[in-house]
């Protein structure tokens, strides 16, 4: 009986640890819904604007992009995404902005999946996005 205390007190301390590390593995591996996502560029010439993703636990997803702003839908599975633009809302944009924002959108439409690595979340397709979860 005197042996199986040290055992036991390992086994609980491993099990404590355990299951400490579970909430902070989950969180990473998963999508993080209703956060802002930045992309992960340098700021166009003549401007401080990065364009900017966020989607909500019902897949209602807000895109800001170089110049412009979209409500887009996204489904996210485990693993899997996709998001389908709705109307640009018009803006006054110089053409190579609104170039870019066509580029973007056209990349995010033809995303197919997405993984997590800490803060940052890529967007997998025909062109990966890079995004940096804002954590201010």
């Amino acid at each position: 009986m005197v042996r199986l205390r040290p055992r036991f007190a390992c086994w609980l301390a491993m099990v404590l640890l355990a299951s400490s590390l579970s909430p902070a593995a989950a969180s990473e591996s998963s999508f993080p819904f209703g956060s802002e996502l930045m992309l992960d560029a340098t700021p166009m010439r003549g401007s401080k604007r990065i364009p900017m993703l966020q989607i909500d636990d019902s897949g209602a997803a807000s895109i800001d992009l170089w110049c412009e702003n979209v409500q887009a839908q996204a489904t996210i599975g485990d693993g899997t995404i996709t998001i389908a633009p709705g109307q640009v809302e018009p803006a006054q944009c110089p053409p190579d902005r609104v170039s870019r924002d066509q580029d973007l959108l056209a990349a995010l439409a033809q995303v197919t999946s997405w993984r997590r690595s800490g803060d940052v979340i890529e967007l997998l397709g025909a062109t990966t996005l890079r995004f940096r979860l804002m954590t201010n």
